[in-house]
């Protein structure tokens, strides 16, 4: 158990100074990702106003009846394009990405990438 918590408090950790130069303002939003062992959650988020613009997951309605398992990068790909559509519903085309102390790698790059394919910039 120790093990786990260390690692832990390492994410933590880099999450904090990564968070220290993200910030998210109206005309250039947070994209923020967050992932379990089993699913993938993304949302963009103004933080000067402190509200949610969009979010999607690998759990969402649309996404869940497609697929059987939400922790792979197939799954995190199509989080990635459905974020990026509806951030162009509402006017969205420019971001900041908070990886959330993760590497960029695996499931956090194939959403990333999505997203950029689908028409974010970052």
């Amino acid at each position: 158990m120790n093990r786990l918590k260390e690692k832990w408090r390492k994410r933590e950790r880099r999450h904090g100074r990564v968070r220290r130069r993200v910030f998210g303002t109206p005309e250039r939003p947070r994209l923020t990702v967050y992932r379990s062992l089993t699913n993938i959650y993304a949302q963009i988020i103004d933080d000067i106003a402190g509200h949610t613009l969009a979010a999607v997951s690998s759990l969402s309605p649309d996404i869940k009846k497609d697929v059987a398992y939400g922790g792979n990068r197939k799954v995190a790909a199509v989080v990635g394009q459905k974020l990026a559509e509806k951030a162009k519903v509402i006017g969205i085309k420019e971001v900041t990405f908070d990886r959330g102390g993760y590497k960029f790698h695996g499931r956090i790059k194939a959403l990333a990438d999505s997203a950029r394919k689908h028409g974010l910039k970052f």
